[in-house]
């Protein structure tokens, strides 16, 4: 691909079809990276007026005509916080940074897989730049880190619980999934957290943000070995009470955490959104209805080659289907072709793993999410000290990761955290 942006061109003919419900963009595939900001809004990630504006900018145009948009709408915002920082308002400096890093984060997403868009490049260093600049100013200054990990090292933030920042206090480590990065946590979760008095610790893992973007590094099914390191770095911070260590990780996370939990005996609680123990389970689904047999399915690894070129032609064909297994799952995966990805999918399962699981556990279930499918045989399968929430579409957070409503599962699933870890209370350790 080019490595200059470029104005895209509108399509000659508008869309035949009405507008979903709901939706702010034209195209389906667009809306649905679109509108990951909204779930950002109640602390400051963006506002409305930004996601519309936007929106309304793109219309009917290509991944170009989104990027540029985006990336736009973000510059605007790094000026304005460049200028009332000149003017001596580091506070508003602060928050127009942290929205100009969530504007930058929302460009890039269609332009996913190898070899790496150099736009993607330049959206995610200036999204980290302005997310970097935000954090500087808090009250606080928070500085980013670097984690120890094999021979290289994961960038992380850790960030003090906002007015208890000399404190020793309950850590929360959040982890990310396939397609979030570090900003993507913050505006998630990370604000609730510490304005509920929680340290919080964010970093990038094998196969994702920078790890992936800038270094081609993979994702791995046994991630129990990313949180201990994660885990020996955070032992080393002082304001970290270790004896209430807890992990929550979210989308593919759903499945990381509970792994690295069944291997990682320094976690005090773990939290899965939504919970998942067995990648593959979908896999085998959408393998037998391109003429596999139970039993093809029971060795994922030998599917036969009729079936692997009948998923190959409808991923093709459906644009969110190629996006999610083609342009992302090979390239976080490391795989270069479908039966490649499929056999290291595989290898993401709780199964036989389950029972060793020795923390408190909360797992979450949207309605419509279909991640969530099996929350319910997992939560069934643990054996520790567990429990499961259900979010619906009523309460506006029935899809993926309720991002709808992200403020009514942070409070739903903070309040667990308490109860589990009494944060207030003196440590035992």
């Amino acid at each position: 691909m080019s490595s200059t942006s470029t104005r895209a061109a509108r399509s000659t003919t508008k869309p035949t079809a009405v507008k979903r419900r709901g939706a702010l963009f034209d195209s389906a595939f667009h809306d649905g990276f679109g509108q990951w900001p909204v779930g950002y809004i109640p602390v400051g990630g963006a506002d409305m007026g930004d996601i519309v504006a936007v929106a309304n900018v793109v219309a009917d145009g290509d991944d170009s005509a989104f990027y540029d948009a985006w990336v736009d709408a973000a510059a605007t915002k790094y000026s304005e916080a460049e200028a009332v920082l000149a003017a001596g308002h580091p506070q508003s400096a602060r928050d127009l940074f942290l929205r100009s890093s969530c504007l930058y984060a929302a460009a890039y997403h269609p332009l996913y897989g190898t070899p790496v868009d150099p736009r993607l490049l330049s959206a995610f260093n200036k999204q980290m730049n302005a997310f970097r600049r935000g954090m500087e100013l808090s009250t606080v200054p928070v500085h980013p880190v670097a984690i120890p990990y094999e021979n290289t090292e994961l960038p992380a933030y850790l960030v003090p619980a906002f007015g208890r920042e000399t404190e020793v206090r309950p850590l929360l480590i959040l982890n990310n999934g396939y397609d979030a990065t570090i900003t993507d946590l913050y505006f998630a979760s990370g604000i609730a957290a510490l304005r509920r008095g929680y340290h919080v610790l964010m970093f990038d893992g094998p196969g994702q943000g920078a790890m992936l973007y800038e270094r081609g590094v993979s994702l791995r099914p046994d991630w129990e070995v990313v949180i201990a390191a994660v885990v020996d770095y955070a032992e080393t911070v002082k304001i970290v009470d270790r004896a209430k260590i807890a992990l929550s990780g979210w989308s593919l996370g759903g499945y990381l955490a509970p792994r690295a939990a069944s291997a990682e005996p320094r976690l005090a609680a773990c939290i899965a959104d939504p919970g998942q123990w067995d990648i593959a389970e979908s896999i085998r689904g959408f393998a037998m209805r391109f003429g596999a047999s139970a039993e093809d399915v029971a060795d994922l690894d030998n599917l036969p080659d009729a079936t692997i070129e009948g998923m190959w032609s409808a991923i093709q064909a459906d644009r969110q289907l190629r996006w999610a297994i083609v342009q992302r799952g090979l390239w976080a995966n490391g795989a270069k072709n479908l039966r490649e990805f499929i056999s290291k999918s595989a290898r993401y399962t709780l199964k036989d793993r389950v029972g060793r699981i020795r923390c408190p556990m909360l797992l979450t279930a949207a309605e419509h999410d279909p991640l969530a499918v099996a929350t319910s045989d997992f939560y069934d399968a643990l054996t520790s000290e567990k429990t499961l929430l259900r979010f619906t579409a009523a309460e506006g957070a029935g899809e993926h990761c309720e991002m709808g409503n992200r403020s009514l599962l942070n409070q739903r699933v903070l309040d667990w955290l308490d109860d589990t870890l009494s944060p207030d209370a003196p440590s035992s350790s």
